[in-house]
Formats: structure tokens, sequence, C-alpha cells
């Protein structure tokens, strides 16, 4: 089994639902960044010794959360290092809006990842789009970069769709099948 953490924001308790999920699929550890932008004791030993590391941040005005971004800025030093160079990549994001400018997360994450020169999984899945599909279907945001989930802005994470959930966990799956690839 390869070494997989996902590394986070959330901010109101919907993206750690939804990393959680990612982490059920992929079998991987939760790495959660603080209110204040900080890894907990340990965060930056664990990422460096990972095969793969999963991005999660909210949507928050068409971007990463600040919290993120300081993350994101302070992986300077690994850069620097090329320490995740060659690692497994992904990254997922949530917000109120059924779009929300959420692709605009997804391509911070993929951003970052490249240029650690990591090597980027993409969703995987089919889209829900015909006239039958059904917001608890898989993939009903139909999203190809990354995973993608909407939360109502006034309901906690118990609200979110079980199709965004099933979607964030087959997306972990994926992630770990092709770090056991690269791994093998």
């Amino acid at each position: 089994m390869p070494d997989i953490v996902v590394v986070f924001h959330s901010g109101y308790g919907h993206t750690q639902r939804m990393a959680q999920a990612v982490a059920q699929g992929a079998g991987a550890r939760l790495l959660a960044i603080d209110a204040e932008g900080n890894l907990p004791a340990g965060g930056w030993e664990q990422l460096e010794a990972a095969d793969a590391i999963i991005f999660g941040s909210p949507t928050y005005m068409g971007s990463v959360s600040w919290q993120f971004k300081k993350f994101a800025d302070a992986s300077s030093r690994p850069w620097y290092a090329q320490a995740w160079k060659d690692k497994i990549a992904a990254g997922f994001t949530n917000s109120a809006g059924m779009s929300g400018d959420k692709q605009g997360t997804l391509l911070t994450l993929f951003t970052l990842a490249m240029q650690h020169g990591m090597i980027w999984v993409s969703q995987g899945l089919m889209p829900s789009n015909t006239r039958a599909a059904k917001r608890d279907d898989s993939n009903y945001l139909v999203s190809y970069s990354g995973a993608m989930a909407q939360s109502p802005s006034d309901a906690g994470a118990d609200a979110m769709s079980a199709g965004d959930l099933e979607t964030a966990r087959l997306f972990g799956e994926r992630v770990a099948q092709i770090a056991a690839r690269f791994k093998g």
C-alpha cells in the first residue's frame, strides 16, 4: 500500500467531511491545516515521507482559502529541496455554489503540484449529465481535474450530497490505485 496523505483546510467542516471521504477511498491519513494556516507538529515530515499527497481546500472567492495559501507558500522549503518531485498529487474542493468558481481552486492546486514536479491524477469518472441524472449521483458536478462538492452555505457538513461524498471516495480510491502503480 502506498503512503498517502490528504492535506487540507476546512473553514466550516464541509471540506473536512470531503477530506474524510477522500481519505476513506485512498486509505490515507488526514493532515489538517489549522485556522492559522499551520500544520501540526510532524506534518511536514509526513508529507515528505508520503508517496502521494492529495490537496484540499474550500473555494473562497474563486481560489483556495488564505490558510491553504499560507501552507502552499510555506512549501517553498520542500520545493527548493525537490522533496515532493515525482510524488503523486491530486486535489479537491467544495463551495456553496453549484459552480462557485471551483475550477479556479483546482487549477491553483494543480499549479502547486506542477511547481513541485509532482504527477497529477485526474478525476477519472464519467459525468452524470443525462436527463435521468439525480443530484446524489457521482460526479454530478462534472469535474475532470479533481473532485468537487457543493454544500449549502447555511447547513452543516451533514447536509452534503451523498453523490458528492461518493465522488470524493471514488477519487481517493483512484489516487490510491495510481499511486500503487507507481510504487509498484
